[in-house]
């Protein structure tokens, strides 16, 4: 399955993870519903086999249903996501890694590692499996790029944009 190859893709670039328990971002319910699915579940338990790390599915949750991402400029995808998430479980002093499928601008994964260090996280990783770029890129960029996919991971903090590991 797609899920399984994304996560040994991500796994190699991962290497030794240093984090404590990996959370998949959560899907509101509606979305859950239509997909009957979370994608970024289905590739965050490979990982966490892979890695011997917990996997916590329910420790957070999306309360608040939010138009589309990708329907939205870039500028406005932050206000978008803004209160959407809830941390249900104490971090205190953790390092998280959170599991995505897809990251386009860091608006969705930012707002969340957000209310995770408000719940304590000392420190939150986003492990994402595809990166895509905005279409003036599109075809000015060396493959993998032209293809406008990546396998990556990076960390996150509060003050700071997300940026790509190397």
């Amino acid at each position: 399955p797609l899920a399984i190859w994304l996560a040994d893709e991500l796994a190699a670039c991962i290497g030794g993870p240093g984090v404590d328990c990996i959370l998949p971002l959560p899907l509101s319910a509606q979305r859950m519903r239509e997909r009957g699915f979370n994608q970024a579940q289905e590739i965050a338990r490979p990982l966490s086999r892979r890695f011997g790390l917990a996997l916590v599915p329910d420790a957070c949750a999306r309360v608040r249903d939010c138009a589309p991402q990708a329907s939205l400029p870039w500028k406005e995808r932050q206000a978008n996501i803004r209160n959407a998430f809830e941390c249900r479980i104490d971090l205190s002093g953790k390092s998280v890694a959170v599991v995505d499928d897809v990251m386009t601008t860091g608006a969705t994964l930012n707002e969340f590692a957000r209310v995770l260090k408000r719940h304590g996280a000392a420190r939150v990783e986003n492990w994402v499996a595809v990166r895509t770029l905005p279409s003036e890129y599109s075809g000015k960029l060396p493959l993998p790029w032209n293809a406008l996919t990546c396998f990556m991971s990076f960390s996150t903090s509060l003050k700071s944009r997300p940026t790509p590991a190397t």
